[in-house]
């Protein structure tokens, strides 16, 4: 059978929403209610050889890539991990390479953790949302106790031995006020990667639809138009912003690598610990699972007509406002879960942070344009984006 290209990004859940901490704004602790009866969340040993498996015949590009995610995933302890590394040696088939990606929020880390991420060429993700007082605001353990020291403590280890490491920061109504406070933080840091995730909650109960918690849509603009002009100042070359990136993709005439500015998504679906998977990891409920590996293969459900839709929906659910905004290519309606309020001419099913989106790619476009512009003088005649 002829092999299909295919692009996808699986954020596997060992533990499935298990975490050592209580985050306040976390929207996935509660994913634990749709298994009522689990007497122990972790997938076995059998299903994660078999996961492992799966993924690795189901990927079609040179380079195959694993997102473990949670809760939080180092609660499996190291020797699972271990184990991971040792099933996906055995399975790699010739001239490929097995890369490992891992979300954690630092807390568990030692010595030994940080080692085996050096040592096996582990990415990691680490989330921190700013200096101590930032951080700890929603980002507290499960006594409601501060985690920074903790989470600190992780990162210093990383980099002590060398993991490449990067920064994920979740904006919210509490640090959007702290730009440059939270972005120099990091860069003193010597954060080399940072993602900035807006922090959205839906209340239907509220007047603006979203809870206290949730980041204003134009103070997120305002938040990165902020940390832009300080990066574009200072850190060009030396610190990359992951919406800074995406950004300037345009002006190559690339697509986005990140799911929520492609024009269709479904790319990035969620493996449960059980084998459960569901269609993105904001669709985790019964209406978004078509199926379980056990039962259907991973090629299978990522092609199957349902998955398809469901990417193919973002695009074609966009407003009218929206189809005929002038930064479309950089945002592309963001992400279909913040797709909720309306427009200003009465239309249903907009972006609640199309606001700020807009504000902050008109505000970078003159830059992304002059970008183009050199790039295409220095090329060949004839080599086009």
């Amino acid at each position: 059978m002829d092999r299909v290209s295919r692009e996808f990004q699986i954020f596997v859940k060992p533990v499935g929403s298990l975490c050592n901490m209580a985050c306040r704004y976390c929207y996935y602790l509660e994913k634990e209610q749709l298994y009522p009866r689990a007497a122990r969340f972790r997938m076995s040993p059998q299903l994660l050889g078999e996961y492992i498996r799966q993924h690795v015949e189901t990927s079609t590009e040179p380079l195959i890539a694993f997102s473990w995610h949670g809760g939080e995933p180092t609660m499996a302890g190291l020797d699972y991990f271990r184990k991971i590394v040792e099933i996906q040696k055995t399975l790699c088939p010739p001239g490929r390479r097995i890369v490992n990606g891992i979300q954690t929020n630092g807390t568990l880390l030692d010595d030994a953790w940080c080692s085996f991420f050096a040592r096996e060429q582990f990415t990691v993700g680490i989330s921190v949302d700013g200096p101590r007082e930032l951080h700890d605001h929603y980002r507290c353990d499960k006594k409601g106790r501060s985690t920074f020291g903790r989470t600190m403590n992780g990162f210093r280890l990383l980099s002590k031995h060398g993991v490449a490491c990067e920064i994920l920061c979740v904006v919210n109504a509490i640090n959007v006020r702290h730009p440059l406070e939270v972005y120099r933080f990091f860069r003193e840091l010597g954060a080399g990667f940072i993602t900035f995730l807006p922090l959205v909650e839906r209340d239907r109960d509220s007047g603006s639809g979203v809870s206290g918690s949730s980041v204003p849509s134009e103070a997120f603009g305002d938040f990165l138009i902020a940390v832009f002009d300080e990066w574009k100042t200072w850190d060009i070359g030396r610190v990359k912003v992951q919406i800074f990136e995406e950004a300037v993709r345009t002006a190559f005439g690339l697509e986005h690598t990140l799911c929520i500015f492609k024009k269709t998504c479904g790319g990035v679906p969620v493996v449960e610990y059980n084998g459960d998977f569901y269609s993105c990891d904001h669709f985790v409920d019964e209406e978004h699972r078509p199926g379980n590996i056990r039962e259907r293969n991973l090629a299978e459900l990522l092609d199957c007509p349902g998955q398809q839709a469901f990417g193919r929906a973002k695009r074609e659910s966009l407003t009218r406002y929206c189809l005929a905004c002038e930064v479309l290519d950089m945002c592309n309606g963001e992400c279909p879960k913040n797709r909720f309020v309306k427009t200003p001419d009465g239309e249903e099913g907009h972006n609640y942070l199309c606001a700020g989106y807009r504000k902050f790619f008109n505000h970078c476009r003159p830059f992304v344009e002059e970008v183009s512009r050199v790039w295409k003088m220095r090329q060949p005649p004839g080599v086009s984006p």
